[in-house]
């Protein structure tokens, strides 16, 4: 089946970095084809009904801070940044269920980090200058694990460091990228509550992100074309001649080209000679139909606890684990009583178990090590048709929501800047 005489964009997979990509170029008037090997939109970020919960639950709870621009022009785009929900500054309540302590992190709600200079809102029993650390590590030289840099001894790792790079990374913090790190916290905390604040898509994260995108898309003209997985693509000395569809051929005229917004395993498959991230981190959810009590926070840290971070919206409770090997090797009854233990115990509800539903993603994200990261390939490559997209790119943050998206920007722009080359 040949191509478009005026020249098509192929995008290859229609999880968020496709449809980042398909969103940014669908004004420019060239034709447009999504292809998705499933029969679902999104990858990982779907959100889908339960039968054993009787509940819409997400295929995992994703985070978005208010300083994660791209994710936010996105929903602008679609219609949808109305219905991210969250605090009206950057408040995070924490409790340490080894000591039975609670407290609350308050980032504020301005540009500066203020908060470091107020005993009431930073961690408790730490300093100003224990904090010292993070300016430093923002503007990290060179990539190194952060247990090069630091110790896990001290509040501020403990009760900061910790917990909000061990969700951001997905990997143990000390084993982590300090590049990474130092991204993270030049765009949100170092940047103040502005940038800091958590927003929640409550309805769902496909509710939010990824049905309105493809609503989008259709409006327009695009549509995706499901369970069309690609199996091979015919290589030319300098661009990509053919792709080879489980269920067709497309030939590649001279004015079109291809964004391949696939897994890393699978850009490999593809891509033999491609160098990526070999190595991922799984991530556990654990979701409850269940009503915290009106006094529970809609988001809160655990400390010293199998919950890292748990999340409650009407009807449902839903509960976060990164690096998560341990949880994915338990039973999932054990996992599933061993969690709601701790929920009910901090929300103070019945110690029955209610209804519940596990997801485990063991290869959620790449483990964002100094070595792991430096795997991780540009947009573009040696065949001057093809782009690549995907959180496991190199798009300088952690295989994030907001990574995913702004590798699809960068696919896309890249697209439309060889198109205005070559006319």
């Amino acid at each position: 089946m040949p191509s478009s005489d005026s020249g098509t964009i192929h995008i290859i997979g229609a999880g968020l970095a496709g449809l980042a990509a398909a969103v940014r170029l669908s004004g420019g008037g060239r034709k447009i084809v999504l292809y998705e090997a499933t029969d679902h939109a999104g990858g990982r970020c779907r959100t889908y009904y339960d039968d054993l919960t009787d509940m819409l639950i997400d295929n995992g709870t994703h985070l978005v801070l208010s300083g994660n621009y791209a994710a936010r022009a996105f929903l602008r785009t679609i219609g949808t940044e109305g219905r991210l929900h969250g605090p009206r500054d950057a408040r995070y309540p924490f409790v340490d269920l080894a000591t039975k302590k609670r407290w609350k992190l308050n980032f504020g709600s301005g540009f500066f980090p203020w908060w470091i200079f107020k005993k009431g809102d930073r961690v408790p029993e730490t300093r100003t200058g224990d904090y010292l650390s993070l300016a430093r590590l923002a503007w990290a030289p060179t990539d190194r694990a952060l247990g090069e840099t630091m110790s896990g001894a001290g509040m501020v790792y403990q009760r900061l460091i910790s917990p909000f790079f061990l969700a951001a990374l997905n990997i143990e913090p000390l084993k982590g990228s300090t590049k990474l790190v130092a991204a993270v916290i030049r765009e949100t905390i170092a940047k103040g509550g502005r940038a800091a604040r958590p927003l929640i898509a409550q309805e769902g994260i496909g509710k939010v992100f990824i049905d309105p995108a493809v609503k989008y898309l259709r409006k327009r003209g695009i549509s995706i074309v499901y369970k069309c997985e690609l199996v091979a693509m015919r290589l030319a000395k300098t661009h990509v001649a053919e792709l080879k569809f489980s269920d067709r051929t497309v030939a590649l005229g001279v004015h079109d080209s291809v964004i391949l917004a696939v897994p890393a395993y699978a850009a490999t498959r593809l891509l033999p000679e491609l160098r990526t991230p070999s190595l991922f981190c799984p991530i556990v959810n654990v979701h409850f139909r269940a009503n915290a009590p009106k006094s529970f926070p809609p988001m809160l840290g655990v400390i010293n606890g199998l919950s890292q971070w748990i999340f409650s919206t009407t009807g449902k409770i839903s509960v976060t684990i990164s690096d998560a090997e341990r949880a994915t090797k338990m039973p999932r009854d054990d996992l599933a009583r061993k969690i709601w233990q701790e929920v009910a115990a901090l929300a103070k509800l019945p110690a029955k178990l209610p209804p519940w539903q596990i997801v485990r993603e063991r290869r959620a994200t790449f483990a964002a090590t100094p070595e792991e990261n430096a795997k991780r390939p540009g947009a573009e490559t040696r065949w001057t048709n093809l782009f690549l997209a995907g959180d496991w790119t190199a798009t300088g943050l952690p295989a994030t929501l907001e990574g995913a998206i702004r590798s699809g920007n960068r696919a896309a722009d890249l697209v439309s800047r060889n198109r205005r080359a070559a006319a």
